[in-house]
């Protein structure tokens, strides 16, 4: 069954500095049922939450605030109010450099999961490529992973093939009963590069849907975070793509 289909607004963000309500708008009119957000360009978490719903969308997910031991009111209070059970962390490439590093990045963030769980919550990671990097004998993620068992995944399949030397399908396979959001991205697999409108690059975004667990994936979120074309027009296409291909499922 195809999944939801969310946009992450970092995608957005040029377009959004001088008109974010206009970009939602614009959105929903290409027909997402959900947006992801990654701050909320001087609006309250109420007054985006008020605007995404008066469009006929929910709010997918969050990429902010970014959960951690100093903003966990805050991330309980936002999750609250965008009515999400889900709240995300993310590191930069020095937190998953070696092995004795991970595991203090694991300490971190395990830290978190008690306090998260008593809330109601649970916590995703979202990665980039350097997770998909080999430490030793394994991939970074694969030793992340398994020091924090009840972490949950936002799975980015353009950045888990770390720019062809895995495959992004074998990724979300093996972490497939731990992933509620997949990011979907495409372009040439080549480290900086622009990414182009999903269908129109190298990723194969059947057998990557056809890995995850449809029991346990929520949202199917498209986010390019550079492009050689028009944001806009890319974003669009993007969500063309998903729906003409049956791999996700919009409002329009």
């Amino acid at each position: 069954m195809a999944k939801p289909i969310s946009v992450q607004l970092y995608s957005l963000r040029e377009e959004a500095k001088t008109d974010f309500p206009g970009v939602l708008r614009r959105v929903a009119e290409i027909g997402y049922k959900g947006v992801e957000p990654a701050g909320f360009n001087g609006l309250s978490p109420q007054e985006f939450k008020t605007i995404v719903s008066d469009l006929g969308m929910v709010v997918s997910s969050s990429h902010g605030p970014a959960a951690t031991k100093d903003s966990l009111n805050e991330v309980i209070e936002a999750a609250g109010i965008l009515e999400m059970d889900l709240v995300c962390r993310g590191f930069g490439p020095d937190a998953f450099k070696d092995l004795d590093v991970i595991k203090r990045t694991a300490d971190e963030i395990n830290e978190l999961i008690p306090p998260l769980k008593a809330a109601g919550l649970n916590l995703f990671m979202h990665n980039h490529y350097w997770e998909f990097a080999p430490v030793g004998d394994r991939l970074a993620y694969d030793h992340f992973a398994e020091m924090c068992p009840d972490v949950l995944f936002e799975l980015d399949t353009y950045w888990s093939s770390n720019f062809g030397a895995n495959d992004p399908a074998e990724q979300v396979a093996k972490f497939r009963d731990r992933i509620p959001l997949l990011h979907i991205k495409d372009g040439p697999l080549v480290k900086g590069e622009p990414m182009v409108a999903a269908g129109a690059g190298k990723m194969d975004f059947p057998s990557v849907l056809a890995a995850a667990n449809p029991d346990v994936l929520r949202w199917v979120i498209v986010e390019l975070d550079a492009c050689a074309t028009d944001m806009f027009t890319a974003v669009e296409e993007s969500y063309n793509y998903l729906v003409e291909s049956g791999l996700g499922e919009g409002n329009a």
